[in-house]
């Protein structure tokens, strides 16, 4: 595991990274607003049914993803400097992204 301070500089990096793709995605008209409320990410659906939460949790040095109905908790790798969902290998961008694109039934939401 690595150690807090790594922990705090490797996801600050990694959320602020979805952060910025998440807000040009929503630019462009994806069919969700993005929030950010102090360390915590929302991603708030124009329908009104449901939203995806996306927090670093800390204590136990892992990015979690609260998303329809599933809670993904992501670890840091070392090999490709990401978190990263064990079970599928995808990095939390990836991820995000294949959430969205189910969710909303858009195959065309990128995140750059």
């Amino acid at each position: 595991m690595i150690d807090e301070a790594t922990f705090r500089r490797v996801s600050d990096k990694a959320l602020e990274s979805l952060k910025q793709s998440l807000i040009s995605a929503e630019d462009d008209d994806a069919g969700f607003e993005f929030e950010d409320n102090n360390g915590v990410m929302n991603i708030i659906f124009e329908n009104g049914s449901s939203k995806f939460v996306i927090t670093p949790n800390t204590p136990i040095r892992q990015v979690w993803i609260s998303a329809q109905s599933t809670s993904y908790k992501l670890e840091w790798a070392e090999a490709t400097n990401a978190f990263t969902l064990t079970k599928t290998g995808e990095d939390l961008k990836t991820l995000t992204q294949r959430l969205l694109r189910e969710h909303l039934n858009d195959p065309s939401i990128t995140l750059p």
